[in-house]
């Protein structure tokens, strides 16, 4: 059987190079498509993807981001009528969910998000979510809501193998404190421009500490542009570094002392990984966060004087590589996909909404 997998946004491409590694391991035929934004082509030719590259992104606009949808389904839909996947697989493509409800292929949507925009006309065949997130929250029909154990990170995490030149490769001394940033995604629709201001006062706490070297990490080229005009002497002095070509984002997190950020994936890939985080994140908070802040894994940073008073910046003991046993999640989501393709299930109709 073929399945369809579609990369539509850089966290997706390290969550599903196991799955795509697994089910081909099944014996699965795997077909991968991959949008050119946010790195995602960049993230999947480092982790060696065989992918077809198809659309890009429109703008922050709705209008536009509307256009960019339709004008993708239009590019990804004689993919679809060529492969004929059973199943298409995505952790949110709207594209390919627009696709898939078009041609009538069984589709299922990974998610870690509960407050991720749906569609009222177009929605998948399943949702899998983590099981901190409960069936009553998806807003679709809980017999077509599947769970898998801990966080999407999870997935991938325990696969991680550390690169202890990273450091040098950036510049960074060993006895600098190295803390890694992501600036908010001023594109998303749950974007709150607090978390902007959170942004700017967490680069002027770091640039007043001597020892501090900040590796940042734009989401795209405005972003960049942005921190260079508004901090060019910071940027000039090699304080703020932009790494010249992509790097693994697990490794970078590795080696760093600490984790600011505006997102979601990275603040729990650290949290993961063990590495102190602070979310600057002023959208709805989801249950996968509170769930990381209420074991102490995750800080909520909620205003400027959060900003100095819960982030301390002080050096980690980094040990050779994580410790942690294997996670189920990569196994208990592979088998899900798997138990959908069984031609003996017979609960393969469309979800309805609530």
């Amino acid at each position: 059987m073929k399945i369809w997998i579609d990369l539509d946004n850089s966290p997706h491409v390290p969550l599903f190079v196991p799955v795509i590694e697994e089910l081909r391991a099944r014996g699965y035929n795997v077909v991968v498509t991959a949008r050119n934004a946010f790195q995602v082509r960049e993230l999947a030719d480092l982790h060696r993807l065989k992918y077809r590259l198809v659309g890009r992104h429109h703008g922050k606009h709705f209008f536009l981001k509307l256009l960019g949808l339709g004008v993708r389904a239009l590019q990804l839909l004689p993919i679809a009528i060529r492969e004929r996947p059973a199943l298409a697989v995505s952790h949110g493509s709207r594209s390919q969910l627009m696709v898939s409800a078009l041609l009538g292929i069984p589709s299922l949507m990974v998610c870690d998000y509960e407050f991720s925009r749906t569609w009222a006309l177009i929605h998948p065949t399943w949702v899998m979510v983590p099981e901190v997130i409960p069936s009553d929250v998806v807003h679709l029909d809980r017999a077509h809501v599947l769970h898998y154990p801990g966080i999407k990170e999870d997935v991938y995490v325990p696969r991680f193998q550390p690169d202890p030149t990273l450091r040098s490769q950036l510049g960074v001394g060993e006895n600098e404190l190295l803390v890694t940033l992501r600036p908010p995604a001023t594109e998303a629709h749950y974007h709150n421009r607090e978390s902007e201001e959170l942004f700017r006062v967490v680069v002027e706490r770091l640039a007043s500490d001597p020892e501090t070297r900040v590796v940042l990490l734009p989401r795209n080229s405005r972003q960049a542009e942005v921190v260079r005009n508004t901090w060019p002497e910071l940027v000039e002095s090699s304080k703020i570094i932009f790494p010249p070509r992509v790097v693994d984002g697990l490794n970078l997190i590795w080696n760093s002392d600490l984790v600011i950020s505006g997102g979601g994936t990275m603040n729990r890939e650290a949290a993961a990984l063990g590495v102190p985080v602070y979310s600057i994140f002023r959208g709805p908070l989801g249950r996968v966060d509170r769930f990381l802040a209420s074991q102490g894994r995750l800080v909520i940073i909620s205003d400027a004087q959060d900003v100095h008073t819960k982030i301390p910046l002080i050096p980690r003991n980094r040990a050779e590589r994580p410790h942690g046993s294997a996670k189920p999640a990569l196994s208990v989501l592979v088998q899900h996909i798997t138990d959908i393709l069984e031609p003996s299930r017979t609960v393969l109709a469309p979800l309805r909404p609530k």
